[in-house]
């Protein structure tokens, strides 16, 4: 059994659940990576990443730098004496810092790979109305989440599972993962499998403000993944033309609704309690939403406090 000198590098919510279980399991963390602190809101307050607040509640040795290749933070690298990198939801990485360690630098990608390379792997994969997805653990090469596999667990897609909700068991099944990965290298039974070059591998563009917007004219059930597949972060987008406002909105919550009409695509249809939008083969039900400088809030409750126009339509 070889004695571990783990160095863990990761920024958000989503890597804190790896690296704490990394420390209840009485692994040694020579020392944590994450990203530097950031202004942010009104006074520019420096915030830090959740990695950070973690790691220092642990009393952990924390460095944040700009710069992966610069030499500073190189020879304090060096000095931590690691002989394994962990990776969750960090950045790309030089050659010079991936391949230091003795047991090289293993990440946790939040799909089954190859499918879903890239930076939004939960969100894309509801989006896409997949039934299925999972966590891999992989070491890290040259390229982006193309390394050679060690372990990957599959994990189920409910059809009502919104991102938020995907995210919690993934991250709850790339914990148990990164425990089992550690224990194979450490016990020098690690064994890997190449990623398999098969053509259509599905990819895990970054989200942006063009590809998180609503296309109404899509068939119902790409528009309630796309809005289940954005939620409760970054959120699905559309401009809402009610009168002469044309506002943009957010929808976090929605139900299919399979009825026939003969409305135009877009056209809004509400009653005292419910906001529906007429689409192809039926109409997408709107559970929660946003309006500008307002809170989400559900139906009913907007319905209290704002009308919409006989002419209201989404676009």
């Amino acid at each position: 059994m070889t004695d571990l000198r783990i160095v863990f590098m990761g920024t958000p919510e989503f890597a804190v659940s790896i690296l704490k279980s990394i420390i209840e399991s009485k692994y040694q963390v020579v020392g944590v990576i994450t990203a530097p602190d950031k202004p942010a809101g009104r006074g520019r307050k420096l915030n830090e990443s959740a990695v950070k607040t973690y790691a220092k509640s642990q009393g952990l040795n924390i460095l944040q730098p700009t710069n992966l290749k610069d030499e500073t933070f190189l020879e304090e690298l060096k000095a931590l004496r690691a002989n394994l990198q962990i990776v969750v939801a960090f950045r790309m990485l030089p050659e010079v810092v991936w391949k230091l360690p003795k047991h090289g630098t293993f990440n946790l990608h939040a799909s089954l790979l190859p499918d879903y390379r890239g930076a939004a792997p939960i969100n894309w994969a509801i989006i896409n109305g997949e039934t299925q997805t999972g966590v891999t653990t992989f070491f890290i090469d040259d390229k982006i989440d193309t390394g050679a596999i060690i372990l990957q667990k599959t994990v189920a897609i409910d059809a009502k599972e919104h991102a938020g909700q995907l995210y919690d068991k993934l991250m709850h099944a790339g914990s148990e993962l990164v425990l089992k990965t550690i224990k194979l290298i450490a016990s020098g039974e690690v064994t890997t499998q190449a990623q398999p070059q098969t053509e259509g591998t599905k990819t895990a563009y970054k989200l942006n403000r063009d590809n998180c917007k609503i296309d109404w004219t899509s068939n119902k059930e790409q528009i309630y993944d796309k809005i289940r597949g954005l939620s409760p972060y970054p959120g699905a987008w559309c401009y809402l033309q009610n009168g002469e406002d044309q506002l943009d909105i957010k929808i976090h919550a929605s139900e299919i609704e399979k009825e026939r009409h003969q409305l135009p695509i877009g056209a809004i249809v509400t009653n005292k309690k419910e906001i529906k939008v007429a689409v192809n083969g039926g109409y997408i039900k709107i559970l929660e939403i946003k309006l500008p400088g307002k809170r989400n809030m559900d139906a009913q409750s907007l319905l209290n406090g704002y009308a919409f126009s006989e002419s209201a339509k989404m676009l």
